[in-house]
């Protein structure tokens, strides 16, 4: 048995969530003062769907934080599996505060009430430079790493948001309909659903070890039965040691057993090269043993 580890550099994402939390704990105030002086749901809502993505930075920045820790007799891989966490409950609030706000919006369409639409452009105009410029933190790597691109669609998208109610803010003090505020604060329900849906099931998935979505676990088995010698390949798993790190384990069934380790180091080589795999755990079994009990697929 043989396990490879590849080593890359990770960037440290860490910075970026700090300057992304005080901004947008800043933002949060303004919006809270102003709305409920201007009497805009718009904006409230907007300040508590902004509320849920600074929990959520401040929860992704600690499992930052945690998964720097080494290893120990207890906790084998450290507090890696903290960075998946941290996304699902990133995603997880911004789907229950949708449920809020929507709701409220609903009530405010049977009760209307008449906001100040000059402060809720002024307001929100804020919000979309602020939103925007903590968005473009997080646009470095955000493919690699689940809860870098779950704070760059969620700022990007409140930029989008506060847009929208800069919109709703013109149309209020152009034409006085006050209906457009709770209209605007439904909008922004869905979007966020939209934008929450993928990122909670992606971190559903990775929490309960399902294979990650960017490999194919067809094209994985292809690779190791392709290699020189290999007669068969059973007990394969692929799964996220957290959301920037992707772990194998595989049992290879051989002529002969190799007289090095090349092919284990090439192997590794490549399904990190092709796949992102950056632990490699193979077993080598050579052909004419006692079968192993792990060989059926429906054996874990």
């Amino acid at each position: 048995m043989a396990h490879e580890h590849e080593h890359h550099e990770q960037p440290d994402p860490g910075r970026a969530f700090l300057a992304g939390v005080v901004l947008n704990v800043g933002f949060v105030i303004v919006e809270v003062v102003y709305g409920l002086r201007a009497h805009s749901l718009a904006l409230l809502s907007d300040a508590g769907h902004n509320l849920g993505d600074v929990l959520g930075l401040t929860l992704a920045l600690v499992a930052t934080v945690l998964a720097r820790s080494k290893p120990s007799r207890h906790r084998t891989y450290g507090l890696r599996k903290g960075t998946v966490l941290a996304a699902l409950a990133n995603a997880t609030i911004l789907v229950a505060a949708t449920g809020a706000i929507a709701w409220q919006s609903v009530l405010r369409l049977a009760h209307p009430v008449a906001p100040e639409g000059l402060t809720m452009v002024g307001v929100a105009a804020a919000g979309v430079v602020v939103n925007g410029g903590s968005a473009l933190l997080f646009m470095r790597n955000g493919e690699q790493d689940l809860n870098v691109r779950s704070a760059f669609l969620h700022l990007a998208g409140d930029a989008a948001i506060a847009l929208g109610v800069v919109v709703a803010g013109v149309v209020i003090a152009m034409t006085g309909w006050v209906l457009i505020d709770p209209i605007a604060s439904l909008l922004v329900s869905l979007l966020v659903l939209a934008s929450s849906w993928r990122l909670l099931r992606t971190g559903l998935r990775l929490v309960v070890d399902a294979v990650p979505e960017s490999v194919d676990m067809d094209a994985v088995r292809a690779v190791l039965a392709a290699a020189s010698g290999v007669k068969e390949v059973h007990d394969l798993h692929v799964w996220a040691l957290s959301t920037t790190e992707v772990a194998l384990t595989a049992h290879l069934v051989m002529v002969e057993r190799p007289a090095d380790n090349d092919l284990l180091h090439d192997l590794s080589r490549r399904l990190h090269e092709a796949f992102g795999i950056a632990h490699a755990t193979i077993q080598i079994e050579t052909d004419g043993a006692p079968e192993c009990r792990l060989a059926p697929d429906d054996h874990v």
